[in-house]
């Protein structure tokens, strides 16, 4: 799934992204640990893998959307 990042703080590697569909998800560093990230800038689009549904919707992985 894509999303554009909404919200994101470079001390904690953590923030939250608004998918294409407008649900805003918040994520943490365990999202970007396996990942290149090291930092996002409000309006990057990103990928993301997400677990759950609905109130339980939860990203398990954020990695650049280039990667696509």
């Amino acid at each position: 799934m894509q999303a554009t990042v909404s919200r994101y703080d470079g001390e904690t590697f953590s923030g939250a992204v608004l998918t294409d569909t407008g649900i805003e998800l918040p994520f943490t560093v365990h999202a970007v640990s396996d990942t290149p990230v090291r930092h996002l800038r409000v309006g990057q689009r990103v990928r993301i893998e997400t677990t759950g549904s609905g109130a339980a919707l939860a990203i398990t992985k954020l990695d650049f959307g280039t990667h696509l």
